[in-house]
């Protein structure tokens, strides 16, 4: 069996902290699959199809990374692709109640799968979609948070003005 990982998530959008914790699993295992979760109580700013592009174009370096989507319970998902490994992000003590939860769910749903915390880089610990996303959307600077075509992502799709609805 490979040694392979599935690194769920909304990714709306895809931060410098979520992409520094695909680079250390994709050091760590011989596959990794990005998996962009279609229902959120997050209520996205981005599609499904949108935040995958993203993700795509944000590890196209990394050979052994790859990027699905999916709309289903994360273990039936994780069981569908024949993965018995699932990596979660801890930015900072607060993700560790709820992330501890979600783990001790899915391992009641499926005790044959394992949860994984991994830590970004301490200069990301502070970052959060949320807050890019509230940064964006009041003009503020967000290159050193996200990829470049992520920025101009969410400039286009913050800062845009509506187009104009004829009666």
């Amino acid at each position: 069996m490979s040694n392979m990982a599935i690194y769920p998530g909304s990714f709306d959008p895809p931060t410098n902290g979520h992409l520094d914790v695909v680079q250390r699993a994709s050091a760590l295992f011989d596959r990794v699959i990005v998996a962009v979760a279609h229902q959120s109580e997050k209520q996205p700013l981005f599609t499904p199809i949108e935040r995958v592009k993203m993700v795509r174009a944000a590890v196209v370096h990394l050979p052994n990374v790859e990027v699905d989507d999916f709309d289903s319970l994360l273990v039936d998902y994780v069981r569908s692709k024949g993965v018995r490994v699932i990596i979660r992000g801890l930015r900072a003590v607060s993700d560790f109640e709820f992330e501890f939860q979600m783990a001790l769910m899915n391992r009641t749903l499926a005790p044959d799968v394992e949860t994984i915390f991994m830590m970004p880089k301490d200069s990301y610990s502070y970052l959060s979609s949320r807050i890019t996303k509230q940064i964006a959307s009041l003009g503020g600077d967000i290159e050193s948070f996200v990829p470049r075509h992520v920025a101009a992502e969410l400039r286009r799709k913050l800062l845009s003005p509506e187009p104009s609805r004829k009666p």
